[in-house]
């Protein structure tokens, strides 16, 4: 019995130190900040990438799109860490309602000419093998938001 009480207790303590650690672990812009056209796609499901054909245009132009796409980020509740709406190019962190895990969501807003812009988006979770579809709610939550 004591052997599954001291087993009960560690696994426990495990499961809060590891749960805390993903809660306030760090996002150093310097690992973070990527610009999406130059990504490799990773091995795991829990990330949304979009450029190149892929990425969605718009009307308007570079500072007017990113400067919306900006409130709309932190109306969402994410946070920038590096690039500047200046820049065209943002990096945010938005952590998870439930378990506050944190997910990277960089943003490149180009001109594509004739007033139209497309926005190049790479959304992943730091953690983890799935996101049960956060990532990809989230980037629809935001272009939508940009649609009149």
């Amino acid at each position: 019995m004591r052997y599954i009480l001291i087993s009960f207790t560690i696994l426990v303590t495990l499961a809060v130190v590891t749960t805390v650690f993903m809660r306030l672990a760090p996002m150093p812009p310097e690992i973070w900040h990527l610009d999406p056209a130059e990504v490799t796609s990773p091995e795991t499901p829990n990330f949304v990438l979009m450029r190149g054909d892929e990425a969605p245009i718009f009307d308007g132009t570079v500072d007017g799109l990113a400067a919306m796409l900006d409130v709309i980020a932190r109306g969402d509740g994410a946070r920038l860490i590096a690039g500047s709406v200046a820049e065209g190019h943002m990096t945010y962190v938005q952590r998870t309602r439930l378990m506050g895990y944190p997910d990277a969501i960089s943003i490149r807003v180009r001109d594509m000419g004739g007033g139209r812009v497309a926005v190049d988006i790479f959304c992943r979770s730091r953690f983890g093998y799935s996101d049960m579809g956060v990532n990809e709610r989230r980037v629809n939550r935001w272009l939508a938001a940009l649609t009149p």
